[in-house]
């Protein structure tokens, strides 16, 4: 059923032959607009966009395949479909009027019954183009909405990623018998990586490195909220400092906190996330640290003869069983070793053929940077795993705690 009636322009220097088309046209229910040369057909055009045309070939001055020609090259809203009126038969004038324009073809003295299904035709080809450019409004009015959103949420992301590299208040501090250094390099505009590292009292210090499961929002709101209970600037609410009354604060041991925030997680967490982790307390006197492994990458010390050693005990990763218990297990630091704690990112950051750093890789990496010491160290180890990933992004989040031990001045 038509919206609206269509327009048909009948194009012909012969009053008679109009006369008679129009009496047909109107009888099917078409609004009719006539003109006795190309010439008038043209301003009736620019005047009024009609829907199709049935014009004469032969005509005086402009003939109808110059019309159809000149139609053509007018800018429309819509498609408007052209009939040539003609006597001629041959293949190759078909051909010719298709080429300049022309949809269809009558031949003169036209008959009725083929000219109303010419232009039932015409009104098909018609209403599908009508559907295809009101779909293609609403694909482009949606598209439009839909990049409005993106725009929207990166503008969000990119805060977002400001809020979370905020967390990591100090990337260096030097603690006079060790310097500790952080690095996070996220894969999207924010990810699920966590460094950080807090004072405990005169001689002890604690950090540590979270890799929460997944990527994306979800996952840094998840270390946003475990950055509260490991915080350095609020140690009455870090779960990992005890303050004992009459005395200085005291550090509770890396497995028991562990084993608390695994009970956090699972208890006061409505959350499908879980997360990997490895803490450790620092006797800046001794040179000892204490360490719990929550399925996090093995720690790295490389001592200062340039010799690596990596081991721990692995782990259950957070949030997974309840009443998950965690080993508790040390290392001796000597003036000149340093220890690296870090995410799976950089062990399992792949080259361009998909095969992965690993370990040894890592080991290499620190071996060849030798002499690179705190923050220019671990931006360094970010341009070797770039130049290893082929310049490629990260598919994973990359962190890392560096402790560079000297040992307390005697």
């Amino acid at each position: 059923m038509r919206d609206r009636m269509p327009i048909v322009l009948v194009v012909d220097d012969s009053r008679l032959q109009r006369h008679i088309l129009k009496a047909s046209l109107n009888r099917w229910g078409y609004h009719v607009l006539e003109a006795e040369s190309g010439q008038r057909a043209l301003e009736l055009c620019r005047e009024t966009e009609p829907d199709m045309v049935i014009s004469d070939w032969m005509m005086p001055g402009m003939n109808g395949l110059e019309f159809c020609k000149a139609f053509r090259a007018m800018e429309r809203e819509s498609y408007g479909y052209f009939i040539l009126l003609t006597s001629k038969s041959e293949k190759n004038e078909v051909a010719l009027g298709l080429d300049n324009g022309a949809d269809d073809f009558l031949t003169k003295p036209v008959n009725a019954a083929e000219l109303r299904a010419r232009l039932n035709a015409g009104e098909r080809i018609l209403n599908m183009e009508r559907e295809l450019t009101e779909k293609n409004r609403l694909i482009n009015s949606a598209l439009e909405e839909i990049q409005s959103l993106y725009y929207s949420i990166d503008s969000d992301l990119v805060e977002a990623k400001k809020l979370q590299q905020s967390l990591i208040r100090e990337r260096f501090r030097d603690f006079g018998a060790a310097q500790i250094s952080l690095m996070l390099h996220s894969s999207g505009h924010v990810g699920g990586d966590l460094v950080g590292f807090f004072p405990v009292n005169e001689t002890r210090i604690g950090f540590f490195s979270i890799d929460v499961s997944g990527h994306g929002i979800s996952s840094a709101l998840m270390t946003a909220r475990l950055a509260g209970y490991l915080s350095s600037t609020a140690p009455e609410q870090n779960i990992a400092i005890e303050a004992i009354p009459g005395f200085d604060k005291s550090p509770i041991s890396p497995a028991k906190v562990i084993e608390h925030l695994n009970q956090l997680v699972l208890n006061e967490m409505d959350t499908e996330h879980y997360f990997t982790l490895l803490l450790a307390d620092v006797d800046l006197a001794s040179g000892r640290v204490r360490m719990a492994q929550a399925g996090h990458p093995h720690p790295l010390v490389q001592r200062a003869d340039g010799t690596i050693e990596q081991d721990g005990p692995g782990g259950l990763p957070v949030g997974l069983i309840p009443g998950a218990s965690y080993e508790e297990f040390s290392v001796i630091l000597e003036p000149g070793d340093r220890l690296m704690i870090f995410s799976d990112g950089i062990t399992e950051c792949p080259d361009p053929d998909g095969g992965l750093l690993n370990e040894e890789g890592l080991e290499n990496i620190l071996r060849g940077l030798s002499g690179a010491k705190s923050t220019a160290l671990l931006e360094s180890v970010i341009w070797k795993l770039s130049e290893f990933a082929g310049d490629g992004d990260f598919p994973d989040d990359v962190s890392a705690v560096l402790l560079e031990y000297q040992g307390l001045a005697r």
